[in-house]
């Protein structure tokens, strides 16, 4: 069974889509009647996954700023 929402729908609902999706539920989103996009879950493999683990460096991780500086200076 397709499920369609309004805009306004998820909007003032967001958290309980988000938590919808989680568990595995697709929607189409509609304006006006019109479907404007679908939200599905993410296939498993299109999920994050860590590749690097800053938090050994510093307790709170590392800047974004400093990885993109060292990249930059990499790249120079």
């Amino acid at each position: 069974m397709k499920q369609l929402i309004g805009v306004k729908e998820l909007r003032e609902n967001l958290e309980k889509y988000i938590a919808l999706v989680e568990k595995g539920k697709s929607f189409t989103v509609i304006k006006k009647t019109r479907p404007v996009f679908k939200i599905t879950p993410p296939e498993s493999e299109e999920r994050w996954e860590t590749v690097i683990d800053f938090t050994n460096k510093s307790k709170n991780g590392v800047s974004a700023r400093k990885v993109l500086k060292e990249l930059h200076k990499l790249n120079a």
